[in-house]
């Protein structure tokens, strides 16, 4: 084990202690004031044979009975795997069946980005190594892999997702990385065989009252948007894990598709190192995974079914894509 994994796992056993200590279990779920009258939160609890810890999720495209799932995250040897999911009353996910299969080779390094986008592409975020990878529809290994430290991305990346086709900013490429907390819109144009090449990054500074650079708190990891309209949500937002700070985030957003600092509120507190996040295209559900601790699936019910398919693979946000319009741990757990 390298020292760096070393410094990780003992930052994570020590905050699942400590919220043991504060709340009785590291997993005792707390939704926020501005959102516990409207929403509910459950654990589904662990998968059996995934290895931990957890990385990033979503659910399958064109299978929306089939989660995709990170395991053995942050390591060489991590992979994505696919599981089965149980739906009951609502069409509302209540479990897991099956056995969880590794998605071909697709995965190492996987980290709190695990998400569809333009043409179907699956972008699996890659910590510590700064890394971006791509598999194309029908692949089984990643078929490109960008090293995104010489675009001006902090080490290192740890989740991506893009901006749905109703939302300011439509179509753009957000990047964040851990533990500081940088926000990037990142431009991209297709490169011809399928997959994407990334023109350049940019650093958004998220609180322009200031005079510095501000960056997202907490430790952020994956990231959903929320449409406006949903309890609690007057404007777009955003829906970040937060892995150091061990709780989900909501922030209101720009007319770009970027979390004002200033607008910052708890929707869950009382986790221990929230990583992943994905919305669950049939229900709106909002499915999140964490790393170390209980390793767990957690589901909050109460938002509005999304109009349509997953929105990173809408043909707007495709269109948007294949004309070239993009958007310019962790010394983890240390």
């Amino acid at each position: 084990m390298n020292t760096l994994l070393k410094t990780r796992l003992t930052h994570c056993l020590g905050a699942a202690a400590l919220l043991a200590g504060v709340h009785g279990s590291a997993q005792a779920l707390s939704l926020g004031i501005d959102f516990s009258g409207n929403y509910t939160a459950a654990s589904l609890g662990s998968i059996s044979d995934l290895p931990t810890p957890y990385g990033g999720l979503t659910l399958k495209a064109g299978d929306p009975n089939t989660l995709l799932i990170g395991g053995a995250a942050n390591t060489a040897d991590g992979l994505i795997y696919e599981i089965g999911v149980t739906r009951g009353s609502g069409n509302h996910i209540t479990g897991f069946s099956g056995i969880p299969t590794p998605f071909g080779s697709v995965g190492t390094f996987n980290d709190g980005g695990v998400v569809y986008g333009p043409g179907g592409v699956l972008f699996t975020s890659q910590w510590p190594v700064n890394q971006l990878g791509q598999t194309k529809p029908g692949s089984t290994a990643e078929d490109k892999v960008i090293d995104l430290a010489p675009l001006g991305v902090a080490g290192s990346h740890s989740a991506i997702n893009f901006v749905p086709a109703s939302f300011g900013g439509a179509g753009g490429m957000k990047l964040v990385s851990w533990s500081g907390g940088e926000w990037y819109n990142a431009a991209y144009s297709a490169d011809g065989s399928g997959t994407y090449n990334i023109d350049s990054v940019t650093q958004i500074d998220l609180d322009l009252s200031t005079g510095a650079m501000d960056n997202l708190p907490g430790g952020p990891e994956g990231f959903v948007y929320i449409a406006a309209g949903n309890a609690g949500f007057t404007v777009n937002s955003l829906l970040v894990s937060e892995f150091s700070a061990g709780s989900v985030a909501a922030y209101d957003l720009d007319a770009n598709g970027n979390p004002l600092l200033s607008t910052r509120r708890d929707f869950i507190t009382g986790l221990s190192g929230a990583e992943g996040a994905t919305i669950d295209p049939l229900t709106g559900d909002f499915l999140f995974s964490t790393f170390f601790g209980a390793n767990e699936v957690i589901v909050v019910q109460g938002f509005t079914v999304p109009a349509g398919v997953p929105e990173p693979t809408t043909l707007a946000l495709l269109g948007l894509a294949l004309a070239g319009i993009g958007f310019g741990r962790r010394q983890r757990k240390s």
